[in-house]
């Protein structure tokens, strides 16, 4: 019969059904529409009260919607005023997660939303996996005349970040502190850390990251290792990098390298079982832990100096001087990221609570979140991202994550998070209960999402929606890089 009344041999009445999600009732009466009723695409201030903008004190531009028109965040609920955190959830190499957290941080930073906070707000951002994040300084030399236009609908400069500071971590074996990167060599700056630091902050628990039990012996023996070198080690003047540890003679050693201090660790362990610095822990949870040490030398030893240590303060990360603060981990092994990430984010952290002031904001973007917060475990970088995701809010801390699944994710730290959004994802992960938030058609709408497409939820709306956001309009890769001018040698001043 179809293919008959295609070819008019059959006559035939054509039926439409709409199924109508509401997003707002004005007045507040619940009465469905009716056959014949009128309806009209919402535009104008009429669409503004439909998406809730109308409500919305500071408007942060979120993208596009299917309409082509801005389609805005309430920033209350990202600022810690009224709700905090983004996190952002799609397939590897397709959702553009980062690229759509440097967006928003992009909006925020040039749209005049943050107002006179803007110069004092930071970003800092973690470069997880290949050089996506390496010249955001640097305009994209690949955006179209309309690319640019999609900014100028969004009343956006199609411009690269103007305050970016890189730092990559110093390279293996090199006397010089030179900064391990790949195409990217100028403008970047090497960092480590010293023994000094390691001890006296007790940031020994940050090379045993793997996901652990709290209660477990391992965490047990660190906390009492951290203890007694705390208590035992002594400055010394001459190498501000380093330590001296007496010994029972009265005479001391000197740790000049982090090797140096490793082995110091072991032979102590080594001695008298019922006392000194491995009290009444068992001899398998020594093995296990002094395993966990021979990795940690192996895998990012070099990240830890001693007496070679030289102009450390121009060495220590620093998110002060620039808006953008990228540091570079792509390049370490996965122990040694998660040693990087968890002692720049816990000393942040401490930073914020000290100071007991929430402005000027610091976001944290932080991309592969699975691995550093997963749902089963304890780790001592799950406890900081933790209380960033509880406590940040009212520090003044604002993570935005990324993952590919956020079924993987700590529940606290997803539940935490006013802000969802969701790129393509698998099906199914799509049916996890993490996105119960989308409809059953947006959950499978989200299965076919093309790349700079996303779903996204906010409080205030009653439904995700679709939105779409412009080519990034700064170089992701360096064959992006757009060229200074014709000097050659101009990118080197």
């Amino acid at each position: 019969d179809v293919f008959l009344a295609d070819q008019g041999l059959l006559p035939v009445q054509t039926a439409r059904a709409a199924h109508v999600v509401v997003t707002r009732f004005e007045p507040e009466l619940y009465v469905p529409p009716q056959p014949t009723d009128a309806v009209a695409r919402a535009s104008g201030a009429q669409r503004d009260e439909a998406l809730y903008f109308d409500v919305m004190e500071q408007r942060l531009v979120a993208g596009l919607g299917r309409d082509n028109e801005p389609i805005y965040l309430d920033l209350s609920f990202l600022d810690g005023r009224r709700g905090a955190h983004a996190n952002i959830s799609g397939v590897s190499g397709i959702a553009t997660k980062t690229t759509y957290a440097t967006f928003l941080l992009h909006s925020m930073f040039t749209s005049g939303v943050l107002g006179a906070e803007a110069a004092n707000t930071k970003a800092l951002v973690f470069n997880v996996k290949g050089e996506d994040l390496l010249f955001l300084d640097r305009p994209n030399n690949r955006l179209t005349e309309e690319q640019r236009a999609e900014y100028a609908q969004l009343q956006l400069p199609a411009t690269a970040f103007e305050s970016v500071g890189i730092w990559a971590p110093v390279r293996r074996g090199a006397d010089l502190a030179m900064p391990d990167t790949g195409s990217r060599q100028e403008g970047v700056v090497s960092y480590f850390w010293t023994i000094k630091e390691l001890v006296r902050e007790r940031l020994l628990r940050f090379l045993f990251a793997e996901a652990d039990d709290e209660r477990s012996q391992v965490a047990d023996l660190i906390a009492r290792v951290e203890v007694h070198l705390d208590r035992e080690a002594e400055d010394v003047l001459d190498h501000p990098g380093t330590l001296r540890i007496p010994d029972a003679d009265g005479s001391g050693r000197v740790l000049r390298s982090f090797d140096e201090l490793c082995e110091l660790i072991a032979a102590r362990l080594e001695e008298d079982e019922h006392g000194g610095w491995r009290g009444p822990i068992a001899q398998g949870t020594v093995s296990a832990f002094l395993r966990r040490l021979d990795a940690a030398r192996f895998h990012y030893g070099h990240l830890i100096k001693g007496a070679d240590a030289a102009d450390i303060e121009a060495h220590r990360i620093d998110t002060r001087e620039n808006q953008v603060t990228v540091i570079d981990i792509h390049t370490l092994h996965d122990r040694a990221k998660r040693f990087v990430v968890g002692v720049v984010v816990k000393r942040m952290f401490d930073h914020k609570e000290r100071s007991g002031n929430a402005r000027p904001l610091t976001f944290l973007v932080l991309d592969e979140l699975n691995k550093y917060a997963p749902r089963e475990g304890w780790s001592p970088i799950k406890e900081v991202l933790l209380d960033i995701a509880e406590r940040g809010r009212s520090l003044g801390i604002i993570l935005i994550g990324a993952q590919q699944t956020a079924s993987e994710i700590e529940r606290r730290i997803v539940a935490n998070s006013a802000i969802r959004v969701v790129g393509r994802l698998d099906s199914a992960e799509a049916e996890r209960s993490e996105y119960r938030f989308l409809s059953p058609n947006a959950r499978q709408r989200a299965a076919i999402l093309k790349p700079g497409s996303m779903m996204l939820q906010q409080p205030e709306l009653p439904v995700a929606l679709q939105i779409h956001f412009p080519f990034p309009a700064w170089a992701t890769r360096v064959s992006e890089v757009a060229e200074q001018g014709d000097d050659p040698f101009a990118r080197f001043d």
